[in-house]
């Protein structure tokens, strides 16, 4: 065959390179608005003219060329730290730099960010659900090979024995959210066309059924509670529906026992190198107000006089800048991780089943469900972004409301028989 060297007028030009390979090449617009060279290559001269043709013919529909060479994985760095950290909250930016540190720059990174494809994707979310972390991060390894402490000391992968400690469906599909957000703002900012994780289909995950307690265990759990200071707690997260941090980031300011009306402004979260700190809300339906039951009037009344006498017992050595209404005997934030281990005791002395302590918020829902309120009124409580999440959320429990509500209404009709 002819050696071809020369296209029509404003085709660009297709020749072949001195290591044998062909390249076409041609001036089209780029994402930035500038005229770039623009270059392919193929083995033959069908493939390069191919893909040169391909490029001229989304060139005259108006669609720009892609010509960053930045990597992936210098693209998610720029990412975490100029478009996630001012925009998410600190402890969400804590798991986005772990998850990129740990799995997406080492598996994605070395990718070119305009050549990344949804097959790339693909192929590495399938490769992560099925790797051992412990033994691609070295996570024995790090141990000391003998420890006084059996279980300070190296195992499983370090004494190849894997343990086989794969990441969770949630992980992956968590992983790809991650890919998926990143290129969206990519996108935005003209580097590359199109995001191509949207082309990546995963597998439904199913959502872990809520834990939620009984009425019964409820019951039993607010009267063995009843016995400790941190009584008050548990009665408004499981009374309100109420975050742990959203309790314990409580302030005087937001309760107005005088109308029995209680606001949710901000949580109580611990920040790396900052201790405890108040934060804004994860998204505005968060903030919400709500009218308080007589019951908890109360008992936020008896916190009140219960907390100035601790105040007055302090003296000097209380500290409470912000006006807390759950705090230590000194008056200091509650260190999350302390009334945890305070509501496992509880639950262990009260004899019911463990849960965690975000269940109260689940069993405040699932109550309210089994005496009949209305979906809208229990999203607004939680302070859910949709109607639709709640209803997802709750779905395990829904169909023992839906069939108490068709019995009353069979009731009303007099009986369908």
């Amino acid at each position: 065959m002819a050696k071809r060297t020369k296209q029509p007028n404003g085709a660009g030009s297709v020749y072949q390179r001195k290591d044998g390979r062909w390249e076409g090449a041609a001036f089209l617009e780029a994402l930035d608005g500038t005229r770039t060279r623009f270059r392919v290559y193929g083995k033959t001269w069908e493939e390069a003219n191919a893909k040169l043709t391909e490029a001229l013919a989304n060139a005259r529909k108006g669609i720009p060329v892609e010509t960053t060479k930045l990597g992936f994985g210098d693209y998610l760095t720029y990412w975490l730290e100029q478009i996630a950290r001012p925009k998410v909250r600190p402890s969400t930016y804590r798991s986005y730099e772990t998850y990129v540190r740990l799995y997406l720059i080492p598996g994605l990174g070395k990718k070119q960010l305009k050549k990344l494809t949804a097959q790339d994707i693909r192929t590495w979310l399938v490769k992560v659900a099925k790797t051992c972390q412990c033994c691609l991060q070295g996570h024995d390894a790090k141990r000391p090979k003998q420890h006084k402490d059996p279980t300070k000391q190296q195992r499983c992968c370090a004494v190849e024995k894997c343990c086989r400690k794969v990441p969770s469906p949630r992980t992956v599909q968590y992983l790809h959210a991650l890919v998926r957000s990143a290129l969206a703002q990519a996108v935005r900012e003209d580097l590359v066309l199109r995001n191509v994780a949207k082309n990546v289909q995963l597998g439904t995950v199913e959502r872990p059924e809520i834990q939620a307690l009984t009425l019964d265990e409820a019951r039993q759990f607010l009267r063995q509670a009843r016995k400790g200071r941190f009584y008050a707690v548990y009665a408004v997260a499981l009374g309100v529906g109420l975050r742990r941090g959203e309790a314990l980031g409580l302030r005087w300011d937001d309760v107005d026992l005088n109308n029995g009306v209680l606001r949710v402004r901000q949580a109580l979260q611990r920040q790396k190198g900052e201790g405890l700190k108040l934060v804004p809300l994860k998204t505005q339906r968060s903030r919400r107000t709500i009218r308080l039951p007589d019951n908890l009037v109360k008992v936020l009344k008896e916190r009140k006089a219960e907390q100035a006498a601790e105040r007055l017992a302090a003296g000097s050595a209380w500290h409470d800048p912000h006006g807390l209404v759950f705090t230590t005997h000194i008056g200091t934030a509650i260190e999350p991780e302390n009334l945890y281990r305070h509501f496992r005791a509880v639950c262990d002395a009260a004899g019911i089943r463990r849960v965690r302590l975000h269940d109260l918020r689940h069993t405040c829902a699932t109550i309210l469900l089994a005496q009949g309120v209305d979906t809208r009124t229990i999203m607004e409580i939680l302070g859910h972004s949709t109607i639709v999440l709640t209803m997802n959320t709750y779905a395990h429990v829904m169909p023992e409301h839906q069939a108490k509500a068709l019995n009353r209404l069979e009731e009303a009709l007099g009986g369908l028989a």
